[in-house]
Protein backbone atom coordinates (compact mmCIF):
# COMPACT_ATOMS: atom_id res chain seq x y z
CA UNK A 1 0.00 0.00 0.00
CA UNK A 2 2.77 2.21 0.67
CA UNK A 3 4.22 1.58 -2.72
CA UNK A 4 0.83 2.71 -4.45
CA UNK A 5 1.03 5.67 -2.23
CA UNK A 6 4.28 7.01 -3.50
CA UNK A 7 3.56 6.12 -7.19
CA UNK A 8 0.18 7.95 -6.95
CA UNK A 9 2.00 10.98 -5.21
CA UNK A 10 4.23 10.85 -7.53
CA UNK A 11 2.18 11.04 -10.86
CA UNK A 12 0.16 13.88 -9.33
CA UNK A 13 3.29 15.76 -8.46
CA UNK A 14 4.22 15.21 -11.84
CA UNK A 15 0.30 16.60 -13.25
CA UNK A 16 0.78 19.62 -10.70
CA UNK A 17 4.68 20.43 -11.92
CA UNK A 18 3.21 21.01 -15.65
CA UNK A 19 -0.27 22.43 -14.72
CA UNK A 20 2.27 25.19 -12.78
CA UNK A 21 4.59 25.56 -15.35
CA UNK A 22 1.68 26.39 -17.90
CA UNK A 23 -0.06 28.67 -15.61
CA UNK A 24 -3.09 26.28 -15.25
CA UNK A 25 -4.50 27.74 -11.66
CA UNK A 26 -7.55 25.02 -11.89
CA UNK A 27 -5.46 22.29 -12.59
CA UNK A 28 -2.65 22.88 -9.90
CA UNK A 29 -5.57 23.26 -7.17
CA UNK A 30 -6.89 20.40 -8.32
CA UNK A 31 -3.52 18.14 -8.26
CA UNK A 32 -2.26 19.75 -4.94
CA UNK A 33 -5.62 18.97 -3.02
CA UNK A 34 -6.22 15.49 -4.45
CA UNK A 35 -2.51 14.59 -2.99
CA UNK A 36 -4.31 16.04 0.36
CA UNK A 37 -6.95 13.76 -0.14
CA UNK A 38 -5.16 10.74 -1.35
CA UNK A 39 -3.04 11.23 2.03
CA UNK A 40 -6.02 11.57 4.35
CA UNK A 41 -8.11 8.39 2.33
CA UNK A 42 -4.53 6.20 3.54
CA UNK A 43 -4.22 7.54 6.66
CA UNK A 44 -0.85 8.97 6.14
CA UNK A 45 -0.45 11.76 8.65
CA UNK A 46 3.00 12.11 8.37
CA UNK A 47 3.43 11.35 4.41
CA UNK A 48 0.80 14.63 4.70
CA UNK A 49 2.27 16.76 6.48
CA UNK A 50 5.41 16.31 4.29
CA UNK A 51 3.83 16.49 1.06
CA UNK A 52 2.01 19.56 2.16
CA UNK A 53 5.33 21.75 3.04
CA UNK A 54 7.10 20.24 -0.34
CA UNK A 55 4.29 21.93 -2.19
CA UNK A 56 4.32 24.76 -0.68
CA UNK A 57 8.10 25.40 -1.24
CA UNK A 58 7.57 24.74 -5.22
CA UNK A 59 9.50 27.25 -7.26
CA UNK A 60 6.57 29.64 -8.41
CA UNK A 61 3.75 28.03 -6.66
CA UNK A 62 0.75 29.35 -6.81
CA UNK A 63 -1.25 31.55 -4.28
CA UNK A 64 -4.52 29.75 -5.12
CA UNK A 65 -2.98 26.18 -4.92
CA UNK A 66 -1.70 26.99 -1.71
CA UNK A 67 -4.66 28.24 -0.23
CA UNK A 68 -7.00 25.78 -1.83
CA UNK A 69 -4.56 22.96 0.04
CA UNK A 70 -4.60 24.81 3.60
CA UNK A 71 -8.02 24.40 3.48
CA UNK A 72 -8.49 21.08 2.50
CA UNK A 73 -6.04 20.02 5.44
CA UNK A 74 -7.50 22.27 7.85
CA UNK A 75 -10.88 19.42 6.97
CA UNK A 76 -8.75 16.58 8.52
CA UNK A 77 -7.99 17.96 11.81
CA UNK A 78 -10.74 17.00 13.66
CA UNK A 79 -10.60 13.30 12.02
CA UNK A 80 -6.69 13.15 13.41
CA UNK A 81 -6.15 9.85 15.44
CA UNK A 82 -4.57 11.33 18.28
CA UNK A 83 -3.50 14.65 19.88
CA UNK A 84 -0.33 14.52 18.64
CA UNK A 85 -1.12 13.74 15.56
CA UNK A 86 -3.37 16.80 15.52
CA UNK A 87 -0.81 19.60 17.34
CA UNK A 88 1.80 18.19 14.27
CA UNK A 89 -0.80 19.18 11.41
CA UNK A 90 -1.68 22.29 12.97
CA UNK A 91 2.11 23.47 13.53
CA UNK A 92 2.82 23.02 9.81
CA UNK A 93 -0.29 24.70 8.45
CA UNK A 94 0.80 27.45 10.45
CA UNK A 95 4.49 27.34 9.43
CA UNK A 96 3.40 27.43 6.28
CA UNK A 97 0.44 30.18 6.32
CA UNK A 98 3.17 32.35 8.47
CA UNK A 99 4.08 35.51 6.67
CA UNK A 100 1.47 34.75 3.29
CA UNK A 101 -1.62 37.80 3.62
CA UNK A 102 -3.47 35.37 1.33
CA UNK A 103 -3.91 32.87 3.83
CA UNK A 104 -3.56 34.58 6.96
CA UNK A 105 -7.69 34.19 8.27
CA UNK A 106 -6.48 30.60 7.88
CA UNK A 107 -3.50 30.78 10.11
CA UNK A 108 -5.14 32.70 12.76
CA UNK A 109 -7.87 29.68 12.89
CA UNK A 110 -5.02 27.62 13.43
CA UNK A 111 -3.02 29.01 15.86
CA UNK A 112 -6.70 29.48 18.13
CA UNK A 113 -7.20 25.78 17.64
CA UNK A 114 -3.53 25.23 18.99
CA UNK A 115 -4.05 27.55 21.97
CA UNK A 116 -7.23 25.56 22.56
CA UNK A 117 -5.61 21.83 22.95
CA UNK A 118 -2.90 23.51 25.01
CA UNK A 119 -5.16 24.99 27.41
CA UNK A 120 -7.23 21.51 27.69
CA UNK A 121 -3.55 20.05 28.32
CA UNK A 122 -3.59 23.15 31.37
CA UNK A 123 -0.76 24.77 29.59
CA UNK A 124 -1.73 28.08 30.15
CA UNK A 125 0.93 30.41 29.52
CA UNK A 126 1.99 28.82 26.15
CA UNK A 127 -1.57 29.00 24.96
CA UNK A 128 -1.43 32.48 25.83
CA UNK A 129 1.70 32.71 24.08
CA UNK A 130 0.67 31.05 21.34
CA UNK A 131 -2.64 33.49 20.75
CA UNK A 132 -0.42 36.69 21.25
CA UNK A 133 1.63 35.96 17.97
CA UNK A 134 -1.09 37.23 15.72
CA UNK A 135 -2.79 40.45 15.55
CA UNK A 136 -5.87 40.13 13.51
CA UNK A 137 -6.84 43.77 13.93
CA UNK A 138 -4.61 44.37 10.94
CA UNK A 139 -6.35 41.68 8.51
CA UNK A 140 -8.77 43.37 6.42
CA UNK A 141 -10.26 40.53 4.97
CA UNK A 142 -11.49 38.94 8.38
CA UNK A 143 -14.90 39.69 9.55
CA UNK A 144 -15.71 42.24 12.18
CA UNK A 145 -16.80 39.28 14.73
CA UNK A 146 -14.47 37.15 14.46
CA UNK A 147 -11.61 39.69 14.80
CA UNK A 148 -13.76 40.91 18.03
CA UNK A 149 -13.88 37.10 19.33
CA UNK A 150 -9.99 36.03 18.51
CA UNK A 151 -9.06 39.36 20.36
CA UNK A 152 -11.41 38.68 23.44
CA UNK A 153 -9.72 35.10 23.21
CA UNK A 154 -6.48 36.71 23.56
CA UNK A 155 -7.47 39.03 26.94
CA UNK A 156 -9.34 36.17 28.67
CA UNK A 157 -6.04 33.68 28.32
CA UNK A 158 -4.11 37.18 29.84
CA UNK A 159 -6.53 37.07 32.84
CA UNK A 160 -6.27 33.26 33.22
CA UNK A 161 -2.34 33.82 33.62
CA UNK A 162 -2.71 36.85 35.55
CA UNK A 163 -1.22 39.25 33.11
CA UNK A 164 -3.58 42.27 34.03
CA UNK A 165 -1.15 44.48 31.95
CA UNK A 166 -0.73 42.63 28.48
CA UNK A 167 -4.76 42.03 29.41
CA UNK A 168 -5.09 45.91 29.39
CA UNK A 169 -3.41 46.45 26.34
CA UNK A 170 -4.83 43.42 23.96
CA UNK A 171 -8.40 44.86 25.65
CA UNK A 172 -7.96 48.53 23.95
CA UNK A 173 -8.22 47.29 20.65
CA UNK A 174 -11.75 46.86 21.04
CA UNK A 175 -13.34 50.26 20.78
CA UNK A 176 -16.47 50.06 23.06
CA UNK A 177 -18.39 52.19 20.08
CA UNK A 178 -18.35 49.02 18.03
CA UNK A 179 -20.96 47.15 19.72
CA UNK A 180 -23.23 49.80 19.10
CA UNK A 181 -23.25 48.99 15.83
CA UNK A 182 -26.51 49.23 13.96
CA UNK A 183 -26.40 45.28 12.19
CA UNK A 184 -29.73 45.54 10.91
CA UNK A 185 -27.98 48.08 8.38
CA UNK A 186 -27.75 46.53 5.38
CA UNK A 187 -24.04 45.70 4.01
CA UNK A 188 -22.53 48.23 1.33
CA UNK A 189 -21.72 46.33 -1.90
CA UNK A 190 -17.64 46.03 -1.98
CA UNK A 191 -16.82 48.30 -4.52
CA UNK A 192 -13.99 46.93 -7.03
CA UNK A 193 -10.71 46.77 -5.59
CA UNK A 194 -11.58 46.43 -2.53
CA UNK A 195 -10.78 43.43 -0.04
CA UNK A 196 -13.94 40.91 0.11
CA UNK A 197 -14.11 40.34 3.94
CA UNK A 198 -15.42 36.52 4.65
CA UNK A 199 -17.87 35.38 6.33
CA UNK A 200 -17.44 34.37 9.91
CA UNK A 201 -17.98 30.80 11.22
CA UNK A 202 -20.90 29.46 12.29
CA UNK A 203 -19.44 28.91 16.23
CA UNK A 204 -18.36 32.82 16.19
CA UNK A 205 -21.32 34.46 18.47
CA UNK A 206 -23.34 37.45 17.49
CA UNK A 207 -21.89 41.02 18.23
CA UNK A 208 -24.43 41.46 21.16
CA UNK A 209 -22.98 38.36 22.56
CA UNK A 210 -19.76 39.40 22.30
CA UNK A 211 -20.35 42.66 24.51
CA UNK A 212 -21.29 40.42 27.18
CA UNK A 213 -18.02 38.81 27.14
CA UNK A 214 -16.54 41.58 26.81
CA UNK A 215 -17.97 43.53 30.10
CA UNK A 216 -17.74 40.19 31.69
CA UNK A 217 -14.14 40.28 30.74
CA UNK A 218 -13.33 44.02 31.90
CA UNK A 219 -15.20 42.80 35.39
CA UNK A 220 -12.80 40.56 36.11
CA UNK A 221 -9.92 42.88 34.86
CA UNK A 222 -11.23 45.86 36.90
CA UNK A 223 -11.65 43.62 40.28
CA UNK A 224 -8.21 43.02 40.17
CA UNK A 225 -7.38 46.69 41.08
CA UNK A 226 -10.92 47.08 42.80
CA UNK A 227 -12.12 49.66 40.63
CA UNK A 228 -15.64 50.00 41.69
CA UNK A 229 -16.99 52.93 39.50
CA UNK A 230 -15.37 50.74 36.10
CA UNK A 231 -17.29 47.78 37.40
CA UNK A 232 -20.12 49.21 37.67
CA UNK A 233 -20.03 50.87 34.20
CA UNK A 234 -19.46 47.43 32.95
CA UNK A 235 -22.70 45.87 34.60
CA UNK A 236 -24.80 49.12 33.23
CA UNK A 237 -24.09 48.35 29.78
CA UNK A 238 -24.83 44.34 30.03
CA UNK A 239 -27.61 45.72 31.87
CA UNK A 240 -28.60 47.69 28.63
CA UNK A 241 -28.02 44.46 25.95
CA UNK A 242 -31.51 43.80 24.71
CA UNK A 243 -31.62 40.42 25.74
CA UNK A 244 -30.83 40.97 29.35
CA UNK A 245 -33.52 43.42 29.81
CA UNK A 246 -36.07 41.55 28.32
CA UNK A 247 -35.69 39.12 30.57
CA UNK A 248 -36.11 39.90 34.53
CA UNK A 249 -34.65 36.61 36.16
CA UNK A 250 -31.41 38.20 34.00
CA UNK A 251 -31.58 41.94 34.77
CA UNK A 252 -32.71 41.64 38.40
CA UNK A 253 -28.92 40.29 39.52
CA UNK A 254 -27.43 42.68 37.30
CA UNK A 255 -29.43 45.50 38.55
CA UNK A 256 -28.05 44.34 41.96
CA UNK A 257 -24.93 44.75 41.00
CA UNK A 258 -25.10 48.20 39.73
CA UNK A 259 -26.32 49.11 42.85
CA UNK A 260 -23.76 47.49 44.90
CA UNK A 261 -20.71 48.93 43.12
CA UNK A 262 -22.48 51.99 43.10
CA UNK A 263 -22.68 52.65 46.72
CA UNK A 264 -19.00 51.22 47.05
CA UNK A 265 -17.91 53.92 44.61
CA UNK A 266 -16.00 56.86 45.66
CA UNK A 267 -17.91 59.85 45.06
CA UNK A 268 -17.41 61.83 42.04
CA UNK A 269 -19.38 63.40 39.45
CA UNK A 270 -19.65 60.26 37.55
CA UNK A 271 -20.64 58.50 40.31
CA UNK A 272 -23.19 60.63 41.05
CA UNK A 273 -24.63 61.17 37.48
CA UNK A 274 -24.84 57.17 37.57
CA UNK A 275 -26.90 56.68 41.04
CA UNK A 276 -29.12 59.94 39.83
CA UNK A 277 -29.56 57.87 36.94
CA UNK A 278 -30.20 54.59 38.24
CA UNK A 279 -32.49 55.70 40.12
CA UNK A 280 -34.61 57.38 37.44
CA UNK A 281 -34.94 53.44 36.20
CA UNK A 282 -38.63 51.83 36.77
CA UNK A 283 -37.20 48.52 37.27
CA UNK A 284 -36.21 49.78 40.73
CA UNK A 285 -39.28 49.67 41.90
CA UNK A 286 -38.62 45.64 41.87
CA UNK A 287 -36.27 45.24 44.02
CA UNK A 288 -37.48 48.24 46.72
CA UNK A 289 -34.42 47.33 49.66
CA UNK A 290 -32.10 48.63 46.62
CA UNK A 291 -33.88 51.88 45.92
CA UNK A 292 -33.82 52.87 49.81
CA UNK A 293 -29.99 52.64 49.94
CA UNK A 294 -29.41 54.19 46.85
CA UNK A 295 -32.00 56.99 47.82
CA UNK A 296 -30.32 57.30 51.26
CA UNK A 297 -27.17 58.09 49.36
CA UNK A 298 -28.81 60.86 47.19
CA UNK A 299 -30.74 62.43 50.51
CA UNK A 300 -28.41 65.12 52.23
CA UNK A 301 -28.82 63.37 55.75
CA UNK A 302 -26.15 61.28 58.29
CA UNK A 303 -26.43 58.08 57.86
CA UNK A 304 -26.31 55.85 60.79
CA UNK A 305 -23.72 52.97 59.99
CA UNK A 306 -24.80 50.17 62.83
CA UNK A 307 -28.63 50.49 61.56
CA UNK A 308 -27.88 50.31 57.70
CA UNK A 309 -25.60 47.44 57.97
CA UNK A 310 -28.47 45.67 60.00
CA UNK A 311 -31.08 45.78 57.85
CA UNK A 312 -28.79 45.39 54.50
CA UNK A 313 -26.56 42.48 55.70
CA UNK A 314 -28.57 39.56 55.00
CA UNK A 315 -28.73 41.19 50.94
CA UNK A 316 -25.13 41.76 51.26
CA UNK A 317 -24.12 37.64 52.39
CA UNK A 318 -26.83 36.25 49.93
CA UNK A 319 -24.85 38.44 46.77
CA UNK A 320 -23.98 35.57 44.60
CA UNK A 321 -20.44 36.09 42.51
CA UNK A 322 -19.82 38.89 43.92
CA UNK A 323 -18.23 38.21 47.84
CA UNK A 324 -15.88 35.68 46.25
CA UNK A 325 -12.32 35.20 48.00
CA UNK A 326 -10.82 38.11 49.61
CA UNK A 327 -13.24 40.86 48.26
CA UNK A 328 -16.05 39.97 50.28
CA UNK A 329 -13.96 41.49 53.77
CA UNK A 330 -12.14 44.24 51.33
CA UNK A 331 -15.85 45.43 50.32
CA UNK A 332 -17.55 45.37 53.96
CA UNK A 333 -15.15 47.74 54.38
CA UNK A 334 -15.06 49.89 51.53
CA UNK A 335 -18.81 50.19 52.12
CA UNK A 336 -17.83 51.82 55.51
CA UNK A 337 -15.84 54.32 53.91
CA UNK A 338 -18.42 55.49 51.98
CA UNK A 339 -20.52 56.02 54.20
CA UNK A 340 -18.60 58.09 56.43
CA UNK A 341 -17.37 59.65 53.51
CA UNK A 342 -20.92 60.66 52.63
CA UNK A 343 -21.63 61.27 56.35
CA UNK A 344 -18.72 64.42 56.10
CA UNK A 345 -20.06 65.78 53.21
CA UNK A 346 -23.07 65.90 54.44
CA UNK A 347 -21.46 67.91 57.32
CA UNK A 348 -19.66 70.29 54.84
CA UNK A 349 -23.30 71.35 53.54
CA UNK A 350 -24.63 72.27 56.51
CA UNK A 351 -21.87 74.05 58.38
CA UNK A 352 -19.05 76.35 57.43
CA UNK A 353 -17.21 75.62 60.76
CA UNK A 354 -17.42 73.12 63.34
CA UNK A 355 -15.07 71.22 66.29
CA UNK A 356 -13.41 68.15 65.61
CA UNK A 357 -15.49 66.62 68.72
CA UNK A 358 -18.75 67.14 67.17
CA UNK A 359 -17.97 65.60 63.94
CA UNK A 360 -16.58 62.85 65.71
CA UNK A 361 -19.91 62.20 67.11
CA UNK A 362 -22.12 62.28 64.33
CA UNK A 363 -19.64 60.10 62.53
CA UNK A 364 -19.91 57.46 65.69
CA UNK A 365 -15.89 57.90 65.20
CA UNK A 366 -13.06 58.42 67.57
CA UNK A 367 -11.21 62.04 67.53
CA UNK A 368 -8.37 60.45 65.65
CA UNK A 369 -10.51 58.47 63.39
CA UNK A 370 -12.55 61.47 62.17
CA UNK A 371 -9.23 63.83 61.48
CA UNK A 372 -7.98 60.64 59.63
CA UNK A 373 -10.89 60.19 57.03
CA UNK A 374 -11.29 64.09 56.94
CA UNK A 375 -7.91 64.61 55.97
CA UNK A 376 -7.49 61.17 53.32
CA UNK A 377 -10.89 63.70 51.31
CA UNK A 378 -9.17 66.64 51.41
CA UNK A 379 -6.12 64.80 50.08
CA UNK A 380 -8.24 63.46 47.11
CA UNK A 381 -9.98 66.75 46.55
CA UNK A 382 -13.44 65.77 47.23
CA UNK A 383 -13.37 67.98 50.06
CA UNK A 384 -12.01 71.29 50.66
CA UNK A 385 -11.64 71.95 54.56
CA UNK A 386 -9.01 73.16 57.07
CA UNK A 387 -8.21 71.94 60.63
CA UNK A 388 -7.24 74.05 63.39
CA UNK A 389 -5.63 71.35 65.48
CA UNK A 390 -4.82 73.38 68.60
CA UNK A 391 -8.01 74.75 68.85
CA UNK A 392 -10.32 71.38 67.02
CA UNK A 393 -12.36 73.59 64.71
CA UNK A 394 -12.80 72.39 60.69
CA UNK A 395 -13.56 74.97 58.36
CA UNK A 396 -15.51 74.08 55.42
CA UNK A 397 -15.25 75.98 51.56
CA UNK A 398 -16.98 75.23 48.96
CA UNK A 399 -14.99 74.28 45.85
CA UNK A 400 -14.86 77.23 43.00
CA UNK A 401 -13.59 76.19 39.72
CA UNK A 402 -11.58 78.75 37.99
CA UNK A 403 -14.11 80.34 36.33
CA UNK A 404 -15.92 81.16 39.50
CA UNK A 405 -12.79 82.91 41.37
CA UNK A 406 -12.02 85.01 38.20
CA UNK A 407 -15.55 86.09 38.18
CA UNK A 408 -15.50 86.91 41.50
CA UNK A 409 -12.31 88.86 41.25
CA UNK A 410 -13.74 90.80 38.50
CA UNK A 411 -16.61 91.83 40.62
CA UNK A 412 -14.35 92.75 43.76
CA UNK A 413 -12.53 94.86 40.93
CA UNK A 414 -15.20 96.76 40.03
CA UNK A 415 -16.36 97.40 43.07
CA UNK A 416 -12.89 99.06 43.86
CA UNK A 417 -12.66 101.06 40.47
CA UNK A 418 -16.39 102.30 41.77
CA UNK A 419 -15.61 103.36 45.27
CA UNK A 420 -12.09 105.13 43.65
CA UNK A 421 -14.22 106.91 41.56
CA UNK A 422 -16.87 107.88 44.13
CA UNK A 423 -13.61 109.12 46.44
CA UNK A 424 -12.56 111.17 43.76
CA UNK A 425 -15.80 112.87 42.77
CA UNK A 426 -15.99 114.02 46.71
CA UNK A 427 -12.70 115.34 46.51
CA UNK A 428 -13.26 117.54 43.35
CA UNK A 429 -16.41 118.65 44.86
CA UNK A 430 -15.37 119.67 48.36
CA UNK A 431 -12.45 121.63 46.43
CA UNK A 432 -14.58 123.31 44.28
CA UNK A 433 -16.99 124.38 47.71
CA UNK A 434 -13.76 125.70 49.60
CA UNK A 435 -12.66 127.64 46.37
CA UNK A 436 -15.50 129.39 46.12
CA UNK A 437 -15.96 130.22 50.04
CA UNK A 438 -12.21 131.29 49.59
CA UNK A 439 -13.06 133.88 46.88
CA UNK A 440 -16.43 135.32 48.35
Amino acid sequence: MEGKLDAAIESLLNVEKQCRLAGDVAGTRKAAVDIVELCHKEGAWKTLNDQIVVLSKRRGQLKQAITAMVQKAMEYIDVTPDVDTRIELIQTLSSIAAGKIYVEIERARLIKRLAKIKEEQGKIDEAADIMQEVAVETFGSMAKTEKIAFILEQVRLCLDRQDYVRAQILSRKISPRVFDADTSKEKKKPKEGDNMVQEAPAEIPSLLELKRIYYELMIRYYSHNNDYLEICRCYKSIYDIPSIKDDPAKWIPVLRKICWYLVLAPHDPMQSSLLNATLDDKNLSEIPNFRLLLKQLVTMEVIQWTKLWEFFKDEYENEKNFLGGPLGTKAAEDLKLRIIEHNILVVSKYYSRITLKRIADLLCLSLQEAEKHLSDMVNSKSLIAKIDRPMGIVSFRTAQDSNGVLNSWASNLEKLLDLVEKSCHQIHKETMIHKVVLKA
